[in-house]
């Protein structure tokens, strides 16, 4: 059985440098800061790391590149969201061959399944994966929210492991960790960066946080307060996310802000390039020049 993973997991941007390409050195660089900045694992293809938006060749190469570069030095966790089933297991099956140690599917996007198809769902994934799975509840982009009865049906699945929310509801969070506090071995993580803090210091495992892509140290610094029970360095060091939170990841009014404002500030500190998967564009010159003063300021106060 794989050991829990604790800590801080960045859902690992996907650098590029054209449709479809990977930003090879980019990638390189990238991976080295996180790790330098002590993170505890690595997620990649997941929403920050655009898997819909690119092809299955590109995310293959994607995995094996940063499987090599990162060496086993931390555990590597594949997102396999898709929704054909036959997809998911076929990029598990490179996962598992590069070396990852587990996989995360949200739940099947276009028809909204209804909470007893979502148990059917992952219990067949479960049953055929060569990995074991984290569910991902991401009700904002897959139309559906991972009830919690349904979550603690699906963790008496000996092959489901754990849970990255991303809905940004406390409750349901909070609901989570009382109903599976007798299954110790069962992991959850949460995914807004600006909940981790106290979402650790009531007993969640860890943060899913954009942000440590950027900026490692701060995230692993503040788990490590809230692991502690350090409430007044937890709330020093959240005043940092937040300035991230507010300045980084709300220029212009797209869909994508997010994503954009994350690559933009690894681009403007020269860790990879900024280039977006096809639809979505990276900022022009105006929003670059937002993200590079905010940088400039969060890094000062810092």
């Amino acid at each position: 059985m794989l050991t829990k993973i604790q800590g801080i997991i960045p859902p690992m941007v996907t650098p590029l440098k054209g449709e479809d390409q990977i930003d090879i050195d980019g990638t390189i660089r990238l991976v080295e800061h996180m790790i330098a900045g002590g993170v505890h694992a690595l997620f990649l293809l997941g929403t920050t790391g655009e898997a819909q938006s690119l092809s299955y060749e590109c995310r293959y190469e994607f995995i094996k590149l940063v499987s090599k570069q990162v060496a086993g030095r931390v555990p590597l966790l594949v997102g396999v969201t898709d929704t054909s089933v036959g997809e998911s297991l076929k990029m598990a099956k490179v996962a598992k061959e590069c070396g990852a140690v587990g996989v995360v599917a949200a739940a099947p996007y276009y028809f909204a399944p209804s909470q007893q198809e979502l148990i059917e769902y992952y219990t067949a994934l479960a049953d055929q994966l060569c990995l074991p799975l984290y569910l991902y509840n991401m009700p904002s982009h897959v139309k559906v929210f991972l009830e919690a009865k349904t979550v603690v049906e699906l963790a008496k699945h000996p092959n489901i492991i754990g849970l990255k929310d991303s809905s940004a509801n406390m409750t349901y969070f909070q609901t989570l960790t009382y109903l599976l506090r007798d299954q110790p071995d069962f992991a959850l993580y949460v995914g807004p960066e600006e909940l981790t803090g106290e979402c650790v210091l009531m007993g969640a495992d860890g943060g899913v946080n954009g942000g440590a892509n950027i900026f490692p140290e701060l995230y692993v610094a503040q788990y490590n307060a809230a692991q502690r029970h350090d409430v007044e360095e937890v709330r020093r060091l959240q005043q940092q996310i937040m300035a991230i939170s507010t300045r980084l990841y709300s220029v212009g009014k797209y869909g994508s802000s997010y994503l954009k404002g994350v690559k933009c500030a690894l681009s403007v500190l020269g860790i990879c390039s900024d280039e977006l998967a096809y639809p979505y564009r990276k900022f022009r010159e105006e929003e670059r020049a937002r993200i590079a003063a905010a940088l400039q300021e969060i890094m000062g106060k810092g």
